[in-house]
């Protein structure tokens, strides 16, 4: 087993029972699985798709914005569609391709309908052919659920107006108004979470999964799991060690152990908190070159993290917070009202160094 798959199927069964109980309902709400970088939000969800679902009752749609450069309408179109040149209806290439996949990665559109949305440029009718091979999932005895995974990416895309809200306003029909699909959006974007959280119309339209890092107690079992698979030797006071390093943070604990196959653990323990202090360091320097009073008060409010882990959000000064929060420096619980660093690490080096 390797790295990768460990981070999958480790205790996260309250997530994954959540996220199936919802599944297994009539389609409500939107829901937004949100959590601080690199905490596995995208492995759940992959734990998901490819081995809870049965792919007898349930079509995912799995739509990852992570690596796609979205700065036009025409792009988001291709990241929601995948054309075909036969004419085979749409729901006929689903069931021909879903028995071998676990997701679809985007939805079967003929080349021609396809040139046509392309020329006429609204999400109307974007919006209605989905629906319509949504309804014909429907009648085909399976529930449609779609996955946005990072949704934030299209936040200040424009068409008519934004499309993140015209986006909304069809995800609300699918779900609260028409039952018809299920939607999870992901996203490590506190900031555009909070912008969602505060938004009017999705009031009661939309609910949230956390997914955070581990607390220690799971860190500590995580680590056991981890050194039993690939049969490394570690003491308690060893894991207490890299828990005070790198905390809960799932790919930090495996980045660490598998390290351990070929270096010293207080090398790569070293290394690791040496890294993430310089790279603070010159993101200060560049913060105090381009604006000294800001600065000051970037400064003066990391300074509140050398004594807590966790502060209420309002603690700090909202310009501050978001300039933090948006450089990946803190992460922010809009849903809770907290903010604390990105990853132990980060407050490590922010203890280092002021």
């Amino acid at each position: 087993m390797n790295f990768g798959e460990t981070m999958k199927f480790f205790d996260r069964e309250k997530e994954i029972n959540k996220i199936l109980s919802i599944i297994e309902g009539e389609p409500n709400l939107i829901y937004f699985i949100y959590g601080p970088i690199n905490s596995g939000k995208t492995a759940l969800i992959n734990e998901i798709i490819n081995n809870r679902l049965d792919k007898d009752k349930y079509i995912v749609f799995y739509f990852d914005l992570r690596e796609i450069f979205i700065s036009k309408y025409d792009d988001f179109i291709e990241v929601l569609f995948e054309e075909y040149e036969d004419d085979k209806s749409p729901i006929e290439v689903i069931k021909a391709i879903i028995n071998d996949l676990p997701s679809l990665y985007g939805i079967p559109i003929p080349k021609n309908t396809l040139n046509e949305i392309f020329k006429k440029k609204t999400t109307k009718n974007v919006f209605r052919y989905i629906t319509n091979v949504l309804m014909e999932i429907k009648k085909e005895g399976k529930q449609p659920i779609i996955i946005i995974d990072e949704l934030q990416k299209i936040g200040d895309l424009k068409i008519n107006g934004f499309l993140i809200y015209e986006l909304f306003n069809y995800f609300v029909s699918l779900t609260k108004h028409k039952h018809l699909c299920h939607v999870f959006c992901i996203s490590s974007d506190s900031l555009f979470i909070e912008r969602v959280y505060n938004e009017a119309m999705l009031e009661d339209r939309v609910d949230y999964i956390l997914v955070d890092d581990f607390d220690k107690e799971t860190a500590l079992k995580f680590m056991d799991f981890l050194i039993k698979e690939n049969n490394v030797s570690l003491t308690n006071e060893n894991k207490e060690l890299i828990y005070s390093y790198v905390g809960g943070k799932p790919v930090l604990i495996i980045k660490v152990i598998d390290k351990l196959r070929y270096e010293n653990l207080n090398d790569v323990l070293d290394f690791m908190l040496k890294d993430a202090t310089q790279k603070l360091k010159y993101f200060l320097e560049d913060v105090k070159e381009e604006d000294e009073e800001l600065y000051k008060k970037v400064v003066d409010t990391l300074k509140i993290f050398k004594e807590n882990y966790e502060v209420e959000d309002i603690t700090i000064p909202k310009k501050i917070r978001e300039f933090l929060v948006k450089r990946n420096i803190l992460f922010l619980n809009p849903i809770e009202g907290t903010l604390k660093p990105q990853s132990f690490l980060i407050w490590n080096a922010i203890k280092r160094i002021l």
